[in-house]
């Protein structure tokens, strides 16, 4: 099967073949001809498997074939991100995609000034990819309008309507055009989820081209458990060891970003750090160097966790693990990608036990354990399996008291010690005087 047997046109044909794209994978050979054809989709597949070339070339064309010439502030086709870099990365894929078409695209999101945006879309666009928050920014300043709107996409649709973005998706959707096409894409899809995104889609196809909720098997999986205040050491003595060259690290907060990366470059290691608190140009720039093998750890929130296409990066590391098990199979999908191996080591201590089942619980597989030499755990990591359980072993019987030992006056006697010598060790307790809270006599 080739691209042009989808019915792709002669202009993304040849940008596919510039590109090296030579044979479309199982999401790009179900999802194309259906969003040709008009349909609503619900599509679910692993990351790195080619999502955004799925619903980017059909969009591509019948933007290229159908419907008017857009208009100023419009947009015929929307594309919904949940995240900043996801949203540079998915614009760049559709610009390649359109070398050889008529159309305009654009991105805007926040964290950066809204007055250029504004200014870019005067002449309307005709593919816009988007964060929810500038979007509704952009529109309540009647700088966009969705009366040309032909086309939805939910990329990442799961986090969109599952972290924070349900009010802001729910006010886009009042304003959009009924009649319309929508697409969800995603490689996770919870029932909850699922149902809602019922709600918006017409008479949607389903497509699942792997088994939901399952990392890739070009990843290798395997966890490390070792204390919660070791996790820093553990990680130095990992890298020198095996000799990372490019490691993306993920770590739960803000702080734990920032807390790890200034280790790092106190002990020469040359890392960075990107999370919500640091402005765009610094997170772009921290994810440009390393893609670019200019730094080799880089240390993320979550933000870094979605759609990030980083090529041939050998190695993730979950320093924390995710409270949301999702998002582990996100995470570890920025390394294993597009048929390349990889690898993804997860820092294990027993506060994350709950979080460790609830993972294995979601991937239907129980992670391998690996000890570490000179740091097991004090605290230990109960057992876990795929069925969601927490396998405590009995506590270990109290020891016996030893026999022999006579008790006086609160101290033990040890054998060759005399009670007499006991008793003139301890000191003779003060006497505490005694007050007579009886009515006092007065005198005569």
């Amino acid at each position: 099967m080739t691209f042009a047997t989808l019915g792709l046109i002669e202009p993304l044909t040849r940008a596919l073949d510039t590109l090296g794209y030579q044979t479309p994978t199982p999401i790009q050979a179900q999802a194309i001809p259906a969003v040709l054809a008009g349909r609503d989709l619900m599509a679910a597949a692993q990351t790195g498997t080619g999502k955004t070339a799925g619903f980017a070339l059909p969009l591509l064309q019948l933007l290229t074939l159908e419907g008017p010439k857009v208009t100023a502030n419009s947009v015929r086709s929307l594309i919904l991100v949940p995240t900043r870099e996801l949203a540079e990365q998915v614009h760049e894929s559709v610009r390649q995609y359109a070398e050889h078409l008529p159309l305009s695209t654009y991105a805007v999101y926040g964290g950066v000034s809204i007055n250029p945006q504004m200014m870019k879309l005067r002449k309307g666009v005709d593919l816009l990819v988007a964060t929810p928050g500038r979007l509704l920014d952009l529109y309540r300043q009647n700088a966009l309008k969705f009366n040309q709107l032909q086309t939805l996409v939910l990329d990442e649709a799961d986090r969109m309507l599952d972290l924070g973005f349900q009010e802001e998706l729910g006010n886009i959707y009042k304003a959009l055009p009924k009649k319309r096409q929508t697409l969800l894409f995603s490689a996770t899809f919870s029932d909850a989820i699922r149902l809602l995104a019922g709600q918006m889609l017409n008479d949607p196809l389903s497509i699942e081209v792997s088994p939901r909720n399952v990392a890739a098997n070009t990843v290798k999986q395997w966890l490390v458990t070792v204390d919660k205040k070791r996790k820093p050491e553990l990680f130095v003595h990992l890298m020198r060891k095996q000799h990372w060259k490019q490691v993306l690290v993920f770590a739960k907060t803000r702080n734990g970003v920032d807390q790890l990366v200034e280790k790092l470059q106190g002990l020469g290691i040359n890392a960075d750090g990107i999370h919500g608190d640091k402005p765009q140009a610094t997170r772009q720039r921290a994810l440009d160097r390393f893609k670019a093998s200019e730094i080799q750890i880089l240390v993320a929130t979550d933000v870094a966790a979605r759609g990030l296409d980083i090529e041939d990066l050998p190695l993730v590391v979950n320093f924390d693990l995710p409270i949301v098990a999702e998002d582990y199979i996100h995470r570890i999908g920025r390394t294993g990608r597009a048929g390349a191996t990889g690898e993804a080591i997860s820092l294990v201590c027993a506060d994350e036990v709950n979080l460790l089942s609830a993972i294995e619980t979601l991937t239907r597989q129980t992670l391998k354990r690996q000890d570490e030499a000179g740091f097991e755990p004090d605290h230990r990591v109960p057992d876990t399996d795929a069925s969601g359980s927490v396998i405590k072993k009995p506590k270990k019987p109290k020891k016996p008291k030893a026999a022999g030992g006579k008790r006086n006056l609160g101290k033990w006697v040890d054998s060759g010690e005399k009670p007499e010598d006991v008793v003139q060790s301890i000191k003779p307790v003060r006497k505490v005087p005694v007050f007579n809270t009886g009515p006092r006599k007065r005198k005569p």
